[in-house]
């Protein structure tokens, strides 16, 4: 997106918002027109425009006087829009040339619908626990859900009488390579990270006030390798059959850096109604979002899949709080206090990393649910630098922090 204008500085205080002609022959004044809107946890809670703007010579910067309180409490930002004023030859009237979003301060910048979807406490008594050597079974009033002792993971989920999972839940840190990873793959390829799979050595469970809580110790292995990382894991299951889920992760720095790390979820297909609050509507990457902006999105899965001819990693959205997937009367709400990503298709990874062209594609069946604490950056030495070192994935040790919430309506 060309910006003729930047956001270079803006008072929250006196709503002053600094802008500057990046232009090298015209003045902005008599080329764009600016409007704003103040978001809060994604809805539009105020909205302007500048009536008239200031002349700002090519190169300079001046100043406008703006509206935009923010709420005492919510994620909140101010977005500027530059449109084109008069039509071209080329362009219509109107045309947005692009836009700059700015975080505002209050008292509490959480989204609260987050908050409150994670202070939810539903009463009622421990659920039970069914212990064997394979499998633990915790069963409560509307749920059953089995976690399978070798890996630490769910191998089966239902949730008023239908399954949540149509296939046992993965720790997933493989992508479809990208046309920029096409060196970097190599390295994952070598590393087996494609291989990869969560082995868990040990787990126990408590019973405790209307919850149940299993400690998993477990490590990501492949085929030939030493084990890439080491994941200390508390799941926490309430009466309500909320999950709650933390992944203390230690990952060994012989390594290269992960492509991705989180959970992979196959449900059933008919899932497939996206809403999210997170960086949006176009895919979004930790190095690749400056199309997208903070808001309440919703889409179906079909539509979040990028069409690339040659299938590879598409339709992430990253900088999320709350993802929910619904399909009937039934939703599963994600949900954290860290902001994190997802990805929803009727592909699998493994499906777009053996496909050579898009028509050769063939849908997996199911709803293919990825929720990343993070991806690795987009952008690397396919035809330029590597990765920057704030948008790889190679911490030593990081936290994945996670609740899942289904629900029938």
């Amino acid at each position: 997106m060309h910006r003729p204008v930047r956001v270079v500085g803006f008072d929250q205080e006196t709503g002053v918002l600094e802008l500057r002609n990046r232009l090298d022959f015209t003045d902005v004044a008599e080329l764009v027109d600016v409007t704003y809107e103040v978001t809060c946890d994604g809805e539009v809670v105020a909205n302007g425009a500048v009536a008239e703007l200031p002349s700002i010579a090519p190169g300079e910067t001046g100043t406008v006087t703006i509206d935009a309180a923010a709420p005492e409490a919510g994620k909140c930002f101010l977005k500027v829009t530059y449109s084109l004023r008069e039509a071209n030859a080329l362009v219509p009237a109107g045309h947005v040339l692009g836009f700059d979003e700015v975080p505002l301060e209050n008292a509490d910048g959480r989204n609260q619908r987050a908050v409150e979807l994670l202070a939810a406490d539903a009463a009622g008594a421990a659920p039970e626990v069914s212990a064997t050597d394979r499998y633990l079974t915790i069963t409560g009033e509307s749920f059953e859900y089995v976690l399978d002792r070798t890996t630490g993971l769910f191998s089966s989920m239902k949730f008023a009488g239908e399954d949540v999972l149509t296939r046992p839940m993965e720790l997933n840190i493989w992508r479809a390579p990208t046309d920029n990873d096409m060196y970097l793959k190599l390295k994952w390829i070598a590393a087996r990270y494609h291989r990869a799979k969560a082995r868990a050595y040990s787990t126990d469970y408590s019973q405790g006030d209307g919850s149940v809580t299993i400690t998993a110790s477990m490590s990501l292995v492949a085929p030939v390798v030493q084990p890439m990382a080491r994941i200390e894991t508390v799941w926490r299951i309430e009466s309500s059959g909320a999950v709650h889920v933390t992944m203390d992760v230690r990952r060994a720095p012989e390594f290269p850096e992960l492509p991705r790390f989180g959970l992979r979820l196959f449900v059933d297909s008919g899932m497939d109604r996206v809403t999210y609050a997170g960086l949006g509507p176009f895919e979004s990457y930790a190095d690749k979002h400056r199309a997208s902006s903070y808001g309440s999105f919703s889409a179906t899965v079909a539509e979040l899949h990028e069409d690339y001819i040659r299938p590879q990693e598409n339709g992430s959205h990253c900088g999320c709080d709350v993802v929910e997937l619904a399909g009937g009367n039934r939703t599963i709400t994600a949900v954290s206090g860290t902001s994190f990503s997802f990805n929803a298709s009727r592909f699998t990874q493994e499906e777009l990393a053996t496909k050579a062209h898009n028509v050769e594609l063939v849908p997996s069946g199911d709803t293919v649910w990825c929720l990343d604490y993070a991806q690795n950056g987009i952008g690397s030495n396919s035809c330029g630098p590597e990765v920057l070192p704030k948008y790889r994935l190679d911490a030593d040790e990081f936290r994945f922090e996670l609740t899942l919430i289904p629900a029938v309506h």
